[in-house]
């Protein structure tokens, strides 16, 4: 097929296109899902709720941990069935398809293309020119390509991503994101405003800054940096809340503190990935800091505002990690006291340093470390959750519960999940909520009277 562009044929193929993207990963993969869609859709190009009701299939992947990979291919295998039954295009996006573009199209015979996170603006010329043919576009550009703000086909209305930077210049050794989504590079200032007016124009309450390092952020033109770009956001009128992930502890400066504090808008929470709480593993890491680096940051955090909601990331097992080791980790959880934090035991990625070193954890071992960590931390999260009850809040109803369509549900200032009851309904509002009771993972309470 090659349909040219602007014809009457393109209009009718892409008005006939139903697509349905699959997410992996984490936020950036989300907000990278909502682009594409938008791009699509600019086409005419029409959403489904349904893998069996498309004929356009795209997995969106990622490559952080082996585990994630192997859903991949989980997945795919259940696409190969669908295909064999129907018309149907297979389009692998993300990180995954930038790491093993050749072998994705080599040895799954329904994937019909690939494209690395630097090609999405291909992708409908891409569908147009070569369906029937095997194709991939994983190239890189030093520059920013722009996605309209009124492009995107957001999932909410109430809530939004702004990516303002991708990429990563680190190299943690064993991350793999620098090979996947390239070197840093940031989105001119101009833009990142521009959207965030957009959204709240149109009613959006939140917003939430995405980047692989959002404090590293800087701007070619006019010299700015995150914490001016913060500063900045917080006076644009409309938006209530801001939020931002994720950040590196080696570029999170005083000033981006500061300007936190500052920002009435700005919630008190932060994402601050430690992945250890043993120096010498930081340092076989490559992570720039160490554990007394890392507790000065978060003692400059609750000094400004002693409040703040942390959370955080942790690995366990990685080469060469100690018992010893492993308990430094235990300590900083019980010091820091997080109210959240995403544990992973430590598997290789190719290409990253950290795979050419000997993988000498036994799997039983952390598996059992990352238990440990789970459950210690399950019990300070209980323990935090409980001094709630009783307290109001304030929460932004994000719609009614997947669990419970009788409950609403939504997050506080410390993105905590709060499920409540409600008279009337509050989607897309702020409102006061009396905690009753909670779980280590969630608040439960009711939209409180008199406020």
């Amino acid at each position: 097929m090659n349909i040219e562009a602007g014809s009457e044929k393109k209009q009718v193929y892409f008005k006939n296109l139903k697509f349905y993207i699959h997410t992996f990963g984490c936020q950036m993969n989300e907000n990278d899902s909502e682009r594409i869609g938008g791009i699509l859709a600019q086409e005419g190009a029409q959403k489904s709720n349904s893998l069996e009701n498309s004929n356009l299939i795209i997995v969106n992947t990622c490559a952080v941990r082996q585990k994630s990979e192997e859903k991949l291919f989980s997945f795919l295998g259940r696409l190969t069935r669908i295909k064999k039954r129907k018309n149907l295009i297979i389009g692998i996006v993300g990180c995954v398809a930038q790491l093993h573009r050749a072998q994705l199209l080599e040895k799954n015979s329904g994937v019909d293309f690939v494209l690395g996170p630097d090609n999405y603006s291909d992708l409908n010329q891409v569908i147009l020119k070569h369906f029937g043919e095997k194709f991939m576009a994983t190239r890189w550009s030093r520059e920013w390509k722009e996605i309209p703000s009124e492009h995107i086909l957001r999932k909410s209305d109430i809530s939004a991503f702004v990516t303002i930077m991708e990429g990563c210049n680190n190299f943690c050794s064993y991350c793999i994101v620098p090979f996947t989504r390239g070197r840093e590079k940031f989105r001119p200032f101009s833009n990142i405003i521009k959207e965030v007016r957009d959204l709240a124009d149109n009613g959006y309450k939140e917003i939430q800054f995405l980047g692989q390092n959002v404090n590293s952020y800087g701007d070619a033109s006019s010299g700015k940096d995150f914490s001016a770009l913060l500063r900045e956001v917080n006076s644009i009128p409309g938006i209530e809340w801001i939020r931002f992930i994720t950040s590196h502890p080696t570029n999170f400066t005083q000033d981006i503190a500061l300007a936190m504090k500052e920002g009435e808008k700005i919630c008190p929470q932060l994402h601050l990935p430690l992945q250890s709480g043993s120096s010498s593993v930081l340092r076989r890491m490559n992570r720039g800091y160490t554990r007394d680096e890392y507790l000065e940051k978060i003692k400059l955090l609750r000094d400004l505002m002693p409040g703040i909601s942390l959370s955080t990331d942790i690995i366990v097992g990685f080469p060469g990690e100690t018992e010893k080791e492993f308990q430094d980790t235990l300590k900083i959880l019980e010091e820091v006291r997080y109210t959240n934090i995403f544990s992973f035991r430590y598997s290789p990625r190719p290409l990253t340093a950290a795979s050419r070193m000997r993988d000498d954890v036994p799997f039983e071992v952390k598996k059992r470390r990352l238990i440990e960590v789970q459950e210690l931390q399950k019990s300070i999260q209980l323990e935090k959750n409980e001094s709630m009850v009783g307290r109001v809040i304030k929460v932004l109803c994000l719609g009614k519960s997947k669990k419970n369509p009788q409950v609403f549900s939504g997050r506080n200032e410390g993105f905590q999940v709060v499920n409540f009851k409600s008279p009337k309904d509050l989607t897309g509002e702020f409102a006061p909520v009396l905690i009753t009771s909670c779980g280590p993972h969630s608040l439960q309470g009711e939209k409180a009277n008199n406020y």
